[in-house]
């Protein structure tokens, strides 16, 4: 299976190459030439299956040989082994024919343990292969950088450089981070809020002349193709314990980044029948304007109490506007090049298509506190921010009540103890005992100017020989 660009410029890769390689040369993404699709009757042969051998069989295409089945498969039994919960993601429910999907039973408490910690396994593997030395840089508004540092901190082959926006992350998701004292690890806490981290990480896989002889950056965030494709299973397991393929199941995402979400996507695209894809956003509600209004605009980022979802740049939108606009790269690049003034306009036809199976919500901090404390009260149950909003998003936006309706919970309550509390006025989320004395570990961070060279000279002056 080759990749390619989204802007259509780039060469096509293999798999691994594209697992390393990240961004494409052209500023695009990279997607499969082509997405394997499984019948109603192969889907729903897969009934029963552990987590780890349906992750199997949902990625086995993508690999297409590069790695052997037992290689492949030693990758997944090492990525979950170190999930709390037997199901690897584990279903309650909170609601009539509405369920939540525990995304944060991974050793960082977050939906991206589930991407992150196959994504280190994988590159551990590659590089190991290659006798390669390489890069980690990555951008976090909370939840990635722990998920990244955590898969890659025990690798000898790589160099990891996180940006965090300093003052702008939860205690909890800060602490995950910096109190990782690995010596490959490097937490960067950038005087700036997560576009700008983010922007600054694109611009360092644009020009990587600061690096020295022999080495490359390599992608942890979602921009990395291997972090879409193994968040695609999550929707199959949840899925088939619903009943599915036999009947349709909804799904509704807390959406920043939007690869979370894609995978989504993918997954119909690949035969799993999905009837609604509900974006569910904050106060930065970019994605929520454009599906509902055509308004893709940039407005001043707020800080919110869900601090994952402050971003106003999703970057893998781009991958879903690629399909939107029938894979014409030279399309792609002129939307992205019209962004740039802050703003673009959906063509009828696109926005039509992403109507078909998107709807979208927005919720402020108000609100969401409010659907915490409403869920607790009627069921015990506590939500973390995200997934509240997540959940309040399904319960405005769902079409009909008999179609399951799965809200992805992508974090624990605990990482955001503040938020719950506001909400029940009384109760404080526990970590769970391997986290019980987090805020007595030590840390180690820098705190640096939001300047582009400033950090890629940090960087270079802290790789490792």
């Amino acid at each position: 299976m080759k990749f390619i660009s989204t802007r259509g410029q780039a060469p096509a890769l293999s798999f691994e190459e594209a697992v390393l390689t990240g961004l494409a040369s052209d500023g695009g993404l990279y997607v499969p030439e082509t997405l394997p699709h499984f019948s109603k009757e192969t889907i729903a042969s897969w009934a029963g299956l552990s987590y780890q051998a349906l992750a199997f069989e949902i990625i086995k295409p993508f690999v297409d040989g590069e790695l052997t089945d037992t290689e492949l498969k030693a990758i997944i039994d090492k990525a979950y082994a170190s999930f709390r919960h037997d199901a690897i993601a584990p279903m309650v429910q909170t609601g009539h024919n509405e369920w939540v999907l525990e995304l944060f039973q991974g050793p960082t408490l977050a939906f991206k343990d589930f991407a992150l910690q196959f994504l280190g396994h994988l590159l551990d593997h590659i590089l190991a292969k290659r006798n390669q030395k390489v890069v980690v840089m990555g951008a976090t508004s909370g939840d990635t950088g722990s998920a990244a540092i955590e898969g890659c901190s025990r690798c000898d082959n790589i160099d990891i450089f996180i940006l965090h926006p300093h003052e702008r992350v939860s205690e909890v998701q800060r602490k995950q981070m910096t109190s990782v004292l690995a010596p490959n690890v490097h937490n960067i806490a950038l005087k700036g809020n997560f576009d700008d981290c983010q922007n600054m990480v694109k611009a360092s896989f644009a020009n990587q002349s600061f690096l020295p002889e022999g080495r490359q950056l390599v992608a942890v965030n979602s921009i990395n193709w291997a972090r879409i494709m193994a968040q695609i299973v999550y929707y199959f397991y949840a899925a088939l314990a619903l009943g599915g393929p036999h009947r349709p199941v909804s799904f509704s995402v807390p959406t920043g980044n939007f690869g979370d979400i894609f995978a989504g996507y993918l997954a119909s695209k690949m035969g799993l029948p999905i009837e609604q894809l509900i974006i569910a956003t904050n106060a930065n509600d970019i994605l929520h304007r454009c599906i509902s209004d055509n308004d893709h605009s940039k407005k001043p980022l707020v800080h919110s109490l869900s601090p994952s979802m402050d971003i106003m740049v999703s970057s893998n939108f781009e991958r879903l506007l690629f399909d939107l606009y029938d894979r014409d790269g030279a399309a792609i690049s002129g939307l992205m090049e019209e962004f740039k003034s802050g703003a673009m306009t959906l063509s009828d036809a696109a926005l039509a298509k992403a109507r078909e199976l998107f709807s979208s919500h927005r919720l402020d901090d108000q609100a969401m506190t409010r659907i915490i404390g409403q869920v607790y009260e009627q069921t015990g149950y506590l939500l973390d921010p995200h997934t509240a909003i997540g959940v309040e998003a399904a319960r405005v936006k769902r079409k009909n009540t008999h179609t399951p309706m799965v809200c992805l919970a992508t974090a624990h309550p605990a990482k955001f103890p503040e938020a719950v509390k506001q909400a029940t006025r009384h109760v404080e989320p526990a970590l769970p005992p391997h986290m019980a004395d987090l805020f007595e570990r030590k840390e180690q961070y820098d705190v640096l100017e939001n300047d582009t060279a400033a950090v890629q000279q940090f960087v270079a002056k802290n790789i490792r020989a």
